[in-house]
């Protein structure tokens, strides 16, 4: 009961700051598109603010983190030298993204090429390699942030990393209120702030690790042993990095042949990315760690509880996401974007790749759940191989369906490529033993969460249908997504109290501690 708590506990920290964090994210993206619409300006700085994002999953919350982790938190249980290790560590990683944020911006009409190639020729691709140039260092501070965020994590400790991202958002908003009243370059300024918002994530969580014990000086980089273990397991888990990051490119290319279709996409990602991140990203920060010390400790029946109960909160909170994302996508995307520049017509484009990702936010989750069973195990071979299976997957149905159905051909790609490298992960983890089982109390809830998410998008449609004259009706329009949104959270936990979904204490007593 006590490590059930104590992981619940673990998330509902993490995924309230990030919860925080896609909020105010939300404010910013609104901001945006009001104030860029989908113009020219608008899909370069995203593509320049994509480019370092696509890296980061290499060397921070993805391919070396889920190398390092592991790693760092055997030699944590074991009291191995784990200051030393972790040192080791982040001053190799410096050196390296050093020497390649140099390289980036000196290669950045290219990689401007290889992210948008239908930019070529107007004015979007000149302002992406401008705003690429001043954006990019950003992933030099933001991957030693996520190096300095595992070690916390690894240690319990999961404020300060969580609540990191949260400042990068109040960076942007800043400045967006004070660059459109004082009459500056709007995507310009923004372009700036990337790197100094990475400059502040840094610094939250160095000091932060510094006061428990971390204080990660950077030195001359040695190949350690144990660097070169790290390596040895980090690079499969790079090349799959590597096949994600063809993924989002083959998307990205395909929407940039399409009018606008850059912009939709983001806007379209950007609003299944708030419970995917509240949800999966905090499972997988809080799950990875517990993981790698339950096999570490050899316990494989609190292997399977932390597993478990990981499966069981995040489908818990996907599933009525989903949902939700699919039978009222419409009046989701006209009141959070649609104002200034941001048009009727941008929200109908919006709203269909929204559905489309909604159908994949479960996939899109479960795989942070299932990927820990594999990088606790410090085996990354096997998800790259998976990987490859879904990027063909994922390149087949954007490519091949892009001359017939346009934009969403994207979208539909990345959705079936995910529960593509779902499936395979589940089959992946089968010869894994008991830790990679689902125990009875999940399979027990699982049925029931779901008929508790399906009453709950029938209340929504007909909840929309009765406050549909209020969208219509101007500001009315906030008044009546609150109170949709309010009937949505209030029939789904309701329902799923009722017939046994979840307890509803057992997140109350987490929050009290």
């Amino acid at each position: 009961m006590t490590q059930r708590r104590g992981m619940l506990g673990g998330f509902l920290t993490v995924g309230g700051w990030t919860m925080l964090s896609r909020v105010l994210g939300f404010v910013r993206d609104v901001m945006i598109a009001a104030f860029l619409g989908t113009g020219p300006a608008a899909q370069a700085f995203i593509v320049a603010f994509s480019l370092p994002n696509m890296f980061r999953r290499f060397f921070a919350e993805g391919a070396f983190n889920m190398a390092f982790v592991p790693m760092f938190s055997k030699k944590l249980e074991a009291d191995d030298d784990p200051l030393g290790f972790a040192r080791d560590a982040f001053s190799g990683l410096a050196t390296i993204l050093i020497l390649f944020t140099v390289v980036a911006m000196f290669a950045m009409p290219w990689l401007v090429w290889a992210m948008a190639s239908g930019f070529i020729g107007d004015a979007r691709f000149d302002l992406s390699v401008t705003y690429g140039r001043i954006a990019f260092p950003y992933i030099l501070f933001i991957s030693l942030a996520a190096l300095l965020s595992g070690v916390l994590n690894a240690t319990h400790r999961f404020t300060a990393a969580a609540a990191a991202p949260v400042l990068l958002n109040i960076i942007f908003i800043t400045a967006l209120v004070i660059s459109s009243t004082a009459g500056w370059d709007i995507a310009l300024t923004l372009a700036w702030m990337v790197p100094i918002a990475g400059i502040a994530q840094m610094t939250l969580v160095w000091v932060a690790a510094k006061r428990a014990g971390f204080a990660l000086i950077p030195k001359r980089p040695v190949l350690t042993p144990d660097l070169k273990r790290l390596a040895i397991i980090a690079a499969p888990a790079i090349l799959a990095g590597g096949v994600v990051q063809v993924n989002l490119l083959v998307g990205r290319q395909v929407a940039s042949q399409f009018d606008s279709a850059v912009a939709w996409l983001y806007n379209a990602d950007r609003l299944y990315q708030l419970p995917l991140g509240v949800v999966g990203i905090a499972i997988g920060i809080v799950l990875l760690p517990e993981l790698s010390r339950r096999l570490q400790a050899g316990d494989e029946t609190g292997g399977q509880e932390a597993f478990s109960r990981a499966g069981e909160i995040s489908l818990a909170l996907t599933i009525p996401a989903a949902v939700a994302l699919v039978v009222i996508p419409l009046p989701l995307v006209e009141v959070l974007f649609q104002r200034g520049k941001f048009g009727p017509d941008d929200t109908a484009a919006t709203a269909a790749a929204v559905q489309i990702y909604g159908l994949g936010l479960p996939a899109f989750v479960l795989q942070k759940v299932y990927q820990p069973l594999f990088f606790a195990r410090a085996d990354t071979k096997t998800p790259f191989y998976y990987a490859l299976v879904a990027m063909v997957i994922n390149a087949a149905l954007a490519i091949g369906l892009a001359p017939i159905i346009g934009y969403l051909a994207a979208a539909i790609g990345a959705t079936l490529a995910s529960w593509g490298m779902v499936l395979q992960l589940w089959i992946g983890s089968r010869k894994m033993g008991i830790s990679a089982r689902l125990d009875r109390r999940f399979r027990s809830r699982i049925w029931r969460i779901t008929i508790a998410s399906i009453l709950m998008g029938v209340v929504l449609i007909a909840a929309q249908l009765v406050l549909n004259p209020m969208f219509v009706a101007g500001a009315w329009r906030y008044l009546a997504l609150t109170l949709l949104v309010l009937t949505g959270i209030i029939s789904y936990f309701g329902t799923g109290h009722i017939i046994g979904a979840f307890k509803l204490s057992d997140f109350r007593r987490s929050m009290r501690r």
